[in-house]
């Protein structure tokens, strides 16, 4: 009879602790309530301003964005042309509306990627010009995910820092141009050319470790000229 009566105890408290568990799902569903009542508003106005967010930003890129992304290529691409038929001075641009060249694409399309790449293109032109400060700004705007694009842009800075007799932030950005791709010819040319400039700074130590490493991971390029490099860094 005890036993009997232990089972049914226990199922009574077993019961007892379902029943305070509903209870206690109830009170929470009803704070809920009472939360949600006493803040709708607050709440309603957060869900539409996050809405209208979401279909800003959508409009922005239909709207906006797209048709500058094609307006800026098409720049760029008469600029292209320009280059392509020897017209320089047409394809620099940047004089005229009616001509913007890669100066006025860079000018006007800053945001776009034709942008950025006539920010690089009127950088060359500028260099091959002989103005190596208004070629370095310009080479500093560009920027790409692609990293033989960036090796390069960091190698054009590097040759207008040269010329304008700042030798040390040449080598500074020669070095970033070797390490900037995975590409190994980009790799060991900036290499190379960083060995150098090594060289002429009397830079022995790091004139060797470029050398060095064109020893090691260049050898295909290289025509074993690496050891003689390494053989002249003994005369400097």
């Amino acid at each position: 009879m005890a036993k009997h009566k232990t089972h049914t105890d226990k199922r009574e408290m077993e019961g007892k602790e379902t029943v305070e568990v509903f209870k206690d799902l109830d009170r929470g569903a009803l704070d809920t309530e009472r939360f949600l009542e006493k803040h709708a508003k607050t709440l309603v106005t957060v869900f539409v301003a996050l809405v209208a967010l979401v279909l800003g930003y959508f409009a922005y890129e239909q709207f906006y964005v797209g048709p500058r992304n094609e307006e800026a290529t098409l720049s760029y691409l008469a600029a292209q042309k320009n280059l392509a038929d020897g017209k320089e001075d047409l394809a620099l641009g940047g004089k005229t509306a009616a001509n913007p060249g890669y100066l006025g694409t860079y000018n006007e399309y800053s945001g776009t990627k034709a942008g950025k790449l006539s920010a690089y293109n009127a950088g060359l032109l500028k260099f091959k010009e002989g103005k190596y400060q208004e070629a370095y700004d310009l080479l500093e705007k560009f920027s790409s995910k692609n990293k033989i694009l960036m090796a390069l842009k960091y190698g054009a800075m590097a040759d207008c820092q040269i010329n304008l007799n700042k030798n040390e932030d040449a080598l500074s950005l020669l070095d970033k141009a070797s390490s900037a791709s995975d590409d190994p010819y980009t790799s060991y040319y900036f290499t190379r050319k960083a060995g150098l400039v090594s060289l002429a700074l009397k830079k022995n130590a790091e004139a060797k470790k470029y050398f060095s490493a064109i020893d090691e991971k260049y050898q295909d390029y290289d025509n074993g000229m690496s050891d003689s490099y390494i053989e002249m860094v003994k005369y400097y």
